[in-house]
């Protein structure tokens, strides 16, 4: 009854993200595709690099809610259970990672206006998704691992990443409490900072109309809040694993949450990209280096 009940639960959270999310994410490919090709900003190519993130998650789903539909049993080929597991887990580290990224170039812009300006070069924003994903990828590795490494794999399993024999559980604990601390805990206190100093900074500029500092605002509370409620849950799992020695049973629902990221990611795409407006010159953070820049030049 219980793998019933979670087989339905799965199910109508995947069928639910895969409808909105894919549409709503398609949109913003779509958007920052043209933004790419006329004047790319960090913060552009960062969140294209977001989309495809969630973009590939969602490829992922349909085989997700067959497995979910199946009652959990896995009745395709082992290497596209490896494949899915790979993406899946890689592109929810990706989107945090890259969130990060996001709140960092923010807190440049808003602090450190005259150095955002001279950064805003694409390869910069590049090599630094470049890296994210690298260091994703590197990290979730482990699925293929735990499933092929003759030492670790479980043989005649019907479940694709569910069930974990002692010997797997003994790796994937230590490896997904490290993961814990680099690829959550670290990059939350980095948002947690930056969003926060962003907001002391623009309180305290006079000159920064009410409208602007409540978008720019709204935005960090949003971001800060996507990570605590999606991605933290998830990543708490790991940490409280570990110390019990076995999976907690609230794992898979912690996991769903994380699932609905991707239909809220293009809301915080719609506030934190000037593609997205179509007043895009009233932006806060395209306006604020120019002008300190030129007040910088007159007062020399």
């Amino acid at each position: 009854m219980k793998t019933e009940v979670l087989s339905e639960v799965l199910l109508s959270v995947y069928i639910i993200s895969f409808l909105i999310g894919l549409p709503a994410n398609l949109l913003a490919l779509y958007a920052f595709s043209v933004k790419i090709h006329s004047k790319p900003l960090p913060t552009d190519i960062l969140l294209l690099n977001l989309t495809v993130s969630d973009l590939l998650f969602l490829i992922t789903l349909p085989l997700k809610m067959h497995s979910a539909a199946s009652g959990m049993e896995w009745d395709l080929p082992d290497y596209m259970c490896s494949i899915t597991s790979f993406t899946f887990f890689c592109t929810i580290y990706t989107s945090s990672l890259l969130l990060t990224a996001v709140s960092v170039v923010r807190y440049i812009g808003v602090a450190f206006p005259v150095a955002y300006h001279q950064l805003q070069k694409p390869v910069y924003a590049l090599v630094t998704s470049a890296v994210i994903w690298l260091i994703s990828a590197a990290h979730c590795s482990i699925t293929f691992i735990t499933v092929h490494h003759p030492d670790l794999a479980q043989k005649n399993s019907t479940v694709c990443y569910e069930s974990f024999t002692h010997t797997q559980l003994n790796v994937l604990l230590a490896v997904r409490l490290e993961m814990f601390v680099v690829l959550c805990l670290i990059p939350l206190v980095i948002c947690v900072y930056c969003y926060l100093r962003c907001i002391l900074i623009l309180y305290s500029r006079p000159r920064i109309s009410p409208m602007q500092k409540q978008k720019a605002i709204g935005m960090a509370l949003g971001t800060l809040a996507v990570f605590l409620i999606c991605v933290l849950p998830y990543n708490l799992s790991h940490l409280v694993g570990f110390i019990e020695g076995e999976s907690p049973k609230w794992r898979y629902y912690a996991l769903l949450i994380s699932t609905f990221n991707t239909c809220i990611d293009p809301i915080i795409f719609y506030f934190s990209s000037s593609s997205f407006h179509c007043n895009s010159e009233k932006s806060f953070f395209r306006k604020r280096a120019p002008e300190v820049q030129q007040q910088t030049t007159s007062s020399t």
